[in-house]
């Protein structure tokens, strides 16, 4: 899907129908026609069109004619009625008339721009618009962090009151996530320093000052990351262990019954053997003498494996 936007002097963002200089073109799952014909009018070389169409597109900067910068971005997505979280790259093309967005999914990042969420942003001010869209990329990893917590915090008292499957599939999925954002993180840290070393975007001491903002929010972002995934680690063991102990648990008391049951069907099985000189075989109260000797039986052994800690 092929937009072009404009800003107006007062603040306002227009959408148009062709190309011009100022404009800011957004990509979102481009098809070839629309790659070609972005390349054609802006001169932006192909490859950097079709560089963050690959999931595995690593964070980078590459400068030719113009300035290419490559970052993942955060993405929710909804997983058996299960909000989950991902990354995917962003390609921002800086040329000297236009600006250029290109990614595979419609992120809410650059939806906040086109839907006039963020004010004070001109698409003509290209530098500083993509300094704002890199500030905004920050913030929503920090809001999804955040996110992420108070939805394993949920889970885990889910699992406080019963131990299934699906608590547990949760967690798993959330510590996946904050992988995914760990490496992302990361890799963009080492772009975003890159980027304040080599003074691009920088034409103006108020964009050092935005860069080193958006340094510091995705460093931020770094820690609660690391925080809140030592976190869900710890967690995680500590239910393994508790479904662990359980486990030894049940096992322990069907080994108990186990012994406690053998103990009556030995002894029946012995007096009931079709054979002469069994005792009390030719006793009246024979079989009461037998019961109550194999109940007094049970009751000690009962009393025995209760003072081992098996019931």
């Amino acid at each position: 899907m092929l937009s072009i936007y404009s800003s107006t002097e007062n603040k306002q963002l227009i959408r148009l129908e062709k190309i011009e200089p100022g404009c800011w073109i957004n990509l979102i799952d481009p098809s070839d026609e629309e790659l070609v014909f972005v390349s054609k009018n802006t001169n932006a070389p192909m490859d950097f069109l079709r560089a963050a169409l690959d999931e595995e597109e690593t964070s980078r900067i590459d400068i030719e004619d113009c300035t290419l910068i490559i970052l993942d971005i955060p993405f929710t997505d909804m997983d058996d009625n299960s909000l989950t979280y991902d990354t995917y790259p962003i390609a921002m093309i800086h040329t000297d008339k236009v600006i250029i967005t290109v990614c595979l999914k419609n992120s809410k990042v650059l939806s906040d721009f086109a839907e006039g969420k963020i004010s004070s942003f001109f698409t003509f001010k290209r530098s500083r618009f993509m300094l704002q869209i890199l500030y905004r990329i920050a913030n929503y990893y920090l809001i999804y962090l955040r996110q992420i917590d108070k939805k394993s915090y949920i889970v885990e008292k889910q699992l406080h009151k019963t131990l299934r499957n699906k608590e547990l599939i949760q967690l798993l999925a959330l510590e996946k996530s904050l992988v995914y954002f760990s490496t992302s993180l990361k890799g963009n840290e080492i772009t975003l320093e890159k980027m304040l070393k080599l003074d691009i975007l920088q034409k103006y001491e108020e964009d050092k000052d935005v860069l080193e903002d958006v340094i510091i929010e995705n460093r931020q972002a770094i820690e609660m990351c690391t925080i809140y995934s030592n976190i869900l680690n710890g967690t995680m063991d500590a239910y393994a262990s508790v479904i662990s102990n359980k486990l030894n648990i049940v096992m322990k008391f069907l080994a108990a019954i186990t012994i406690v049951m053998a103990i009556p069907n030995m002894i029946s099985g012995l007096f009931g053997m079709n054979v002469k000189g069994i005792p009390l075989s030719e006793n009246a109260l024979g079989f009461w003498y037998v019961f109550a000797f194999i109940g007094l039986i049970v009751i000690f052994v009962i009393y025995f494996l209760n003072k081992k800690d098996m019931f």
